[in-house]
């Protein structure tokens, strides 16, 4: 039984709750939030995708700790591991405060709130014997775990373009109003196609961003492309600028050789394939979502005394370091050059 403490109550802190108490081998043993509402339940806050955030978990369950300030949890010593899902620059302090404190830590996306900063993360984890894993969720979501492994097999040649969107109106609360905490949609929605692309091909060796600031006073809507020697095209649009009432979208296309696999969260048939010279098919995935196939993959990490490898705390510094170089790339007009 791993004794869980969570940092943050917001749309990811409940989501990995709810995460959670599905599981039998969990136990939730404290919470933190400095809202009180949020720490009695008067205020639940939900997500933008469907199913995250449901409210399965039971906050008012007698019991179980409640703080204000997540240092006073993190020295609680009844705790195991440490979900850290606070905003973005806060995380590598309370991540940092967690390892030294002889906790595990799950944090959340992204990992830093710049790669100079998420480097101290990446520091501290080196000198640590505690496992910690950054939830980089789309890593784990199934059409996206099949499209790594489409890629990695080679079955259908090499890729020729690989194009991704992430699109949405802005989300509600000052966290999301203030570029300096999030960093605007490039590094709060849009790194996770940063990521994604990152964990498919590598470091791309420079980026070309194009973009706009709506909402906040960072990058809230772009468009990036990724030089790699050997793929001709890679591309990322995301954003949160669109119309209130748009609703989410998350998609990919990516055609190989003999091949295109297509992803749209809100088609019919969300995942097909188009084998050269054949029909579309729709290929069945599991219905998870990411966040519970995460937690799965950190858990049995640390009953296996295994450190997490499909998500180290150094590669996903690197994708905040390309981030980085995205909006370098906005505010310059030309090309950045990704640095690590």
């Amino acid at each position: 039984m791993t004794r869980v403490g969570v940092i943050g109550l917001g749309m990811m802190g409940n989501t990995h709750l709810d995460v959670y108490a599905k599981r039998d081998d969990v136990e939730v043993v404290a919470i933190s939030d400095l809202l009180p509402d949020r720490l009695s339940g008067e205020t639940v806050v939900g997500g933008n995708v469907e199913g995250q955030a449901q409210g399965g978990f039971d906050i008012n369950r007698p019991g179980l700790k409640k703080y204000d300030e997540g240092k006073k949890l993190i020295k609680d010593k009844s705790i195991e591991l440490v979900d850290i899902c606070m905003p973005t620059h806060l995380h590598v302090e309370y991540a940092r405060r967690a390892l030294k404190a002889g906790k595990h830590v799950l944090v959340e996306k992204p990992v830093g709130r710049t790669y100079k900063n998420a480097k101290k993360l990446v520091d501290a984890a080196e000198k640590s014997d505690r496992t910690i894993m950054c939830a980089m969720c789309i890593r784990f979501w199934p059409a996206y775990d099949y499209l790594k492994q489409t890629v990695d097999s080679g079955k259908y040649g090499k890729v020729l373009a690989a194009t991704f969107r992430r699109v949405t109106s802005h989300p509600s609360g000052d966290f999301y109003a203030n570029g300096d905490e999030c960093g605007g949609a490039l590094l709060d929605l849009h790194i996770h196609d940063t990521d994604f692309v990152h964990y498919l091909f590598g470091l791309p060796e420079s980026v070309y961003s194009r973009g706009y600031s709506k909402h906040t006073n960072c990058v809230d809507h772009v468009v990036t492309y990724y030089e790699y020697p050997d793929v001709p095209l890679v591309v990322a649009e995301g954003g949160w600028a669109l119309a209130e009432g748009f609703g989410f979208n998350m998609a990919y296309t990516v055609n190989f050789e003999n091949a295109t696999l297509v992803f749209d969260l809100g088609a019919p048939d969300p995942l097909v394939l188009i084998e050269q010279g054949g029909q579309p098919q729709p290929v069945e995935v599991s219905d998870k979502m990411g966040y519970e196939i995460e937690i799965d993959y950190l858990l049995n990490c640390l009953a296996n005394g295994a450190k997490p490898e499909k998500v180290t705390v150094e590669s996903a510094a690197h994708t905040v370091a390309i981030c980085d170089a995205e909006a370098k790339s906005v505010e310059r007009g030309r090309p950045v050059k990704v640095k690590v």
